[in-house]
């Protein structure tokens, strides 16, 4: 009987002894995942950060292509104007030309 006595207690501590060892691999494994959980925190941290700053760049380049097309309209329409501006000073010269050659002619 003092066999089974002794038996009994060495069965209960294994049992305790398996039980701490997967408290140990659970606290391990709570460990990892409370640092994996951090590292993705800090990610996503920087990664709404870049996406604030890629936006903000967005939003800057868009007011700089809107500028650039206002300008590159108004070149257009001043490049018509001076095209227009030109042809009227080439008939200009034209009439002045004819006006000079008609006072030649009178000969006064």
């Amino acid at each position: 009987m003092a066999k089974t006595a002794v038996a009994a207690p060495t069965i209960e501590l294994e049992a305790i002894d398996r039980l701490e060892q997967k408290l140990k691999q659970l606290v391990a494994v709570l460990d990892r995942t409370r640092a994996e959980h951090a590292q993705a925190t800090e990610e996503l941290t920087r990664a709404r950060t870049e996406q604030t700053r890629a936006a903000e760049e967005n939003t800057r380049l868009r007011a700089e292509l809107d500028t650039a097309k206002t300008r590159a309209g108004e070149a257009e329409a001043t490049a018509a104007e001076l095209s227009a501006l030109r042809t009227e000073r080439d008939q200009i010269r034209g009439r002045v030309d004819e006006m000079l050659k008609a006072i030649e002619s009178l000969n006064l």
